[in-house]
């Protein structure tokens, strides 16, 4: 990096993180103001920190990757996501309000019982905990490659950033922050796309591009076959990414806690509807990114591993020779892959059909070839490194970054990432420490705790996930892909707890008793598909959610009376006002 990049990259960062202390100075000096502030947000801000919440480091590091590997189909993942925030703006939050809440999870007890709220409030733990790992795994990715700092040292320095950062703003803060850093975030992708198009050769247009990429199969963004196996088509993301997305940003905290700050129900609904409108381009236009490095990489010969501090690696073992020959051989190949991509173009320019198939044929086998000396090579890697993760998908990006990208712009990128790390890991600690002090310590150990106990026992509980989170960081390199890590991981315990929240609306004959066996056995179930089935993990959320709902019925049917028995008058108060 350059010194203009260090000077973006510091400047915009500070820029952001002084503005929100200013801003929201003297609003956390009160447990609640430290969990919830203020509720005087407006629909702008909560829409923009909804989604900078969930658009993590992670986001821009291995889309653009998942788009370079196998296309534009992953956004089907998002079509159920705007049909999930008019359920939740038209059921959720009125009742969220209603009940001041300040986690979702308290809810479940004024509904329920005790045990069913410290259940749905234990899976939301588990998932966010581990989640959050994978969030602070990400950008170390960018500063352990871009500047060769070792990776474990970076995990544990940028954990303590902003384990400080969440600790020292509060929720207001948090959101506040968030507003800026999308800007920021939007702003760099639509300037890379330029540049990588500007990167491009001089006969390949835009259009051509796009042309080169359909030929290879990466624009492929709708598929209609129904296959459960397939993760990615339209009808898992209808029905598995509904589920989630109902699920994530109805149930999850780290959400929850974003839209209730929201001054008014009507803020917190357009704030939530704005970001499902903007969801979905957002995210075509970061694979759409990927997509643009892809179509670079067929004119310009990338490395054969992405992973650079993994080739040095290699290069200091026995099978060193083994790889510098092929690179040789990659290098050769590339050059035949940028040939047959220069003769489809000018078959396609000529409008010549029959030339024109018989181009792509070439190309595609030409792929295809290139394709096998890249497992070749990561065969090479794991006999001279056993054990090493040879999927280098994540590195993708940042690597075409570090490369191609113009001074300053580097910086920008850089920004760009760390900015998104910022707001999802301070969103994910500050909804982890609210979850552990109100549903957990104040409501079992301390209920009758003073206002500045709470507000010290969060920041506590705040620190200790982060340093949870970091630990978990450490095992991070050994998942196959970030993106898909975190999506997975909500999967296996979504569905249950959106299970428990749908019963909760909109069955009100059932109780307590009846819920929490079903949720039970439905979690348990989910966990086995996903350790001894090949179903796409999308599928989860419907399997986790529709199982809950179902024994629920039946168990209410056939339990004793006495044993779904309604909860007590005194659990229809929220805790924070008991």
């Amino acid at each position: 990096m350059t010194l203009l990049d260090w000077l973006v990259l510091i400047g915009t960062t500070a820029s952001i993180v002084g503005w929100g202390f200013w801003r929201t100075r003297g609003e956390s000096k009160t447990a609640e103001g430290f969990l919830r502030g203020t509720q005087d947000l407006r629909w702008p801000t909560i829409g923009l920190s909804v989604m900078a919440t969930q658009a993590s480091a992670i986001t821009f590091l291995s889309v653009p990757g998942q788009a370079y590997e196998d296309g534009m189909r992953f956004v089907q993942f998002y079509f159920g996501m705007p049909i999930a925030m008019v359920l939740i703006s038209a059921v959720f939050i009125p009742i969220y309000y209603r009940l001041n809440v300040l986690t979702a999870y308290e809810y479940l007890e004024s509904r329920f019982d005790l045990k069913t709220r410290l259940f749905g409030a234990f899976l939301f733990l588990i998932q966010r905990g581990l989640a959050s790992g994978i969030t602070i795994y990400a950008p170390a990715i960018i500063l352990s490659a871009v500047l060769g700092w070792p990776l474990e040292p970076t995990i544990v320095g940028i954990g303590a950033l902003v384990i400080l950062y969440t600790v020292t703003g509060g929720s207001k803060m948090v959101s506040q922050t968030q507003k800026q850093q999308m800007v920021v975030m939007l702003g760099g992708m639509v300037v890379a796309a330029i540049v990588i198009v500007w990167r491009l050769p001089e006969h390949v247009s835009f259009g051509r591009a796009v042309d080169v990429a359909g030929a290879l199969g990466r624009m492929n963004v709708v598929s209609f076959d129904l296959d459960v196996q397939d993760r990615y088509n339209i009808w898992s993301g209808l029905t598995g990414g509904f589920f989630l997305a109902l699920s994530y940003f109805g149930t999850d905290q780290s959400q929850v806690g974003r839209y209730l700050t929201g001054r008014s129900i009507t803020e917190s609904r357009l704030g939530l509807l704005f970001n499902g409108v903007l969801k979905i381009p957002m995210q075509f236009l970061i694979l759409f990114v990927g997509l643009l490095v892809f179509v670079f990489y067929q004119f310009t010969a990338p490395p054969l591993l992405f992973n650079q501090p993994l080739r040095a690696k290699v290069q200091a073992t026995a099978q060193a020779g083994e790889f510098a020959a092929l690179e040789q051989k990659w290098a050769q190949v590339q050059a035949d892959k940028r040939a047959e991509a220069d003769r489809y173009l000018a078959a396609r320019e000529a409008g010549d059909g029959a030339a024109e198939a018989s181009a792509r044929e070439r190309l595609q086998a030409a792929a295809k070839t290139a394709d096998s000396v890249r497992k070749e090579a990561k065969a090479v890697v794991a006999r001279a490194l056993p054990g090493t993760e040879t999927k280098d998908s994540d590195y993708i990006f940042i690597s075409f970054v570090k490369d191609w990208m113009p001074s300053g712009l580097v910086g920008l990128l850089i920004t760009v990432i760390l900015a998104a790390a910022m707001s999802s890991i301070a969103s994910e600690l500050n909804a982890l420490g609210a979850t552990t002090t109100v549903d957990f310590y104040r409501r079992l150990v301390r209920r009758e705790a003073s206002d500045r106990h709470v507000l010290a026992a969060s920041k506590l509980f705040t620190v200790f996930w982060g340093l949870v989170a970091v630990a978990f960081a450490s095992f991070a390199s050994l998942l196959d892909n970030l993106i898909q890590a975190v999506n997975i991981l909500g999967s296996i315990f979504y569905g249950t707890v959106l299970g428990i929240f749908l019963v909760a609306f909109f069955f009100k004959h059932v109780r307590g008793n009846a819920v929490f066996f079903a949720a039970l056995i439905s979690q348990t179930t989910v966990i086995a598909l996903f350790m001894f089935s090949t179903i796409g993990y999308l599928w989860f959320n419907v399997i986790g959610c529709v199982l809950v709902v179902v024994l629920a019925l039946v168990l209410q049917a056939v339990l004793p009376r006495g044993a779904a028995a309604q909860p007590s008058p005194a659990q229809g108060v929220s805790a924070h006002e008991r």
